[in-house]
């Protein structure tokens, strides 16, 4: 489910509230309409590049997990955008940030991170507070 983000009702906003509602609802057409047709998907802790919109759009299309998104926060303005958000495969959380680059109103470049949850060690205990995942 697609929660915490704010919505803008026109141009960049709505395309990035429809890709990721489109994305938790595995509709994969929809999800990748913010794409260029020349876009590029960097996922830098695998050393991948994709090139093109359909080639994201099928190499998410052939992942055969279950996938659940839920976005925490998109922050940014003009043509560069962040969104925080947890991706779940199979019942995994992966803390994930995307970076998206935009050209006009689509996504020229997507960059993604992705970190495994951990638990925290017990010597900082006094000097943070937890925090709802």
């Amino acid at each position: 489910m697609v929660t915490g983000a704010r919505t803008c009702p026109t141009g960049r906003g709505l395309a990035r509230d429809q890709h990721w509602a489109a994305s938790d609802a595995n509709d994969f057409e929809t999800e990748h309409r913010i794409y260029h047709e020349d876009a590029v998907l960097e996922y830098p802790q695998s050393g991948e590049r994709t090139r093109g919109r359909r080639n994201i759009q099928n190499q998410r299309a052939s992942q055969p997990s279950k996938k659940r998104f839920a976005v925490r926060r998109i922050i940014g303005g003009g043509d560069l955008w962040v969104t925080e958000f947890i991706l779940t495969y199979d019942g995994k959380p992966s803390y994930t940030v995307s970076i998206m680059e935009f050209r006009d109103d689509k996504v020229a470049r997507e960059t993604q991170y992705f970190a495994d949850p951990f638990v925290a060690p017990a010597w900082r205990a006094q000097w943070v507070e937890r925090m709802d995942t």
